[in-house]
């Protein structure tokens, strides 16, 4: 049997939401513009989202736009579209703009300053309305020619030393600090270190906070124990560590930057034919989904990282409604979670 088109839905429209919240049209359109949803009264607003939601009600982006003269779109760059925890963090920036109804722009630099650069010059032609980027390098130049063109700008998961930009990102030192906390609890002595690139601040942070972490416990801190990865991937966790042990072949654990880096460390042990938690002990960090199904299920510091996108989305939308704000910085706690791949040290 064929549809009419009385069978088919259709699609509400800002009016159909007005009339069931009982508003006027005017309070429906303030309400669903985050710049002026401030201006409805909290009763009101509820009433419009409810309508919203019972109607199923979807805006119409460009059409929206055109009367705007705006593009309400929003580009995000991120470093490596495989990283699970990326995934994350894009979920939480997504959710948060399209709420606030923005388009998401997405550039995957695959680790490249050239593709980055490419990417956010593209995007600023595209008279995108701020940037997100969760690949910022200390020495990113890019950044900085689109920040003198007035784009608004937020650094995700990364931040820079001039603190010029809006950031959020988590307590880089602390994420040190209770891993090695944790293993110094359980009797290790000989930890080493898998630090991420220096080029970006949670490397540089984590390393510190390592060095920091054993200093403040009157250990020993060798700089052969620290061996730094190019980037954050499974097959330099690997590489890294098998420079290390290269170097260093009495060590008990070993704390990696992120928990792909741990990872590439529980393959270059299995390798050498030595077993995690009973050889050595290893912690990661960021708690990337699926970290507790690894064997041995991973230990790691917990970085919320879908709240983290969320965070830098409202730090951007706060920019976007008045470009002239002073940068914020939002500091994130991290949290320890203990798995299988830590043990008491036997030797």
């Amino acid at each position: 049997m064929s549809t009419t088109q009385s069978d088919r839905q259709v699609p509400a429209t800002l009016r159909d939401v007005a009339r069931v919240a009982r508003v006027h049209l005017s309070t429906v359109s303030r309400a669903m513009n985050v710049e002026t949803r401030s201006l409805v009264n909290a009763d009101t607003l509820a009433r419009v989202l409810q309508a919203v939601d019972e109607l199923d009600y979807r805006p119409n982006q460009t059409a929206r736009a055109l009367r705007m003269k705006r593009s309400l779109s929003v580009g995000v760059i991120v470093p490596d579209l495989l990283n699970p925890m990326i995934v994350q963090m894009i979920g939480g920036i997504e959710g948060r703009l399209g709420e606030a109804g923005y388009l998401v722009l997405l550039g995957n630099s695959n680790h490249s300053d050239e593709r980055a650069k490419l990417f956010l010059e593209t995007m600023s032609a595209h008279q995108v309305e701020g940037i997100i980027s969760t690949a910022a390098t200390e020495d990113d130049d890019a950044l900085r020619d689109i920040a003198r063109f007035g784009r608004p700008l937020v650094l995700a998961n990364r931040s820079m030393t001039s603190g010029s930009f809006s950031s959020v990102v988590p307590d880089d030192q602390q994420c040190s600090e209770l891993a090695i906390e944790h293993l110094v609890a359980l009797g290790h002595q000989r930890i080493g270190h898998i630090a991420g690139p220096p080029t970006v601040s949670n490397g540089l942070l984590r390393r510190r906070g390592y060095e920091v972490a054993l200093a403040r416990r009157g250990m020993p801190v060798r700089s052969e124990r620290v061996q730094a990865a190019v980037r954050y991937t499974v097959e330099e966790g690997e590489r890294a560590c098998e420079k290390l042990f290269a170097r260093c072949n009495d060590l008990t654990a070993i704390y990696a930057g992120n928990d792909l880096l741990a990872i590439g460390c529980l393959d270059a042990l299995a390798r050498r034919g030595l077993h995690c938690p009973e050889d050595i002990s290893i912690v990661g960090c960021n708690d990337m989904p699926f970290s507790g199904r690894f064997d041995p299920p991973l230990t790691t510091i917990h970085v919320p990282l879908a709240e983290l996108g969320e965070i830098a989305a409202d730090l951007l939308l706060e920019l976007i409604v008045d470009h002239r704000r002073e940068p914020r910085h939002v500091i994130v706690d991290p949290y320890l979670v203990v798995r299988g791949s830590t043990a008491p040290a036997l030797r």
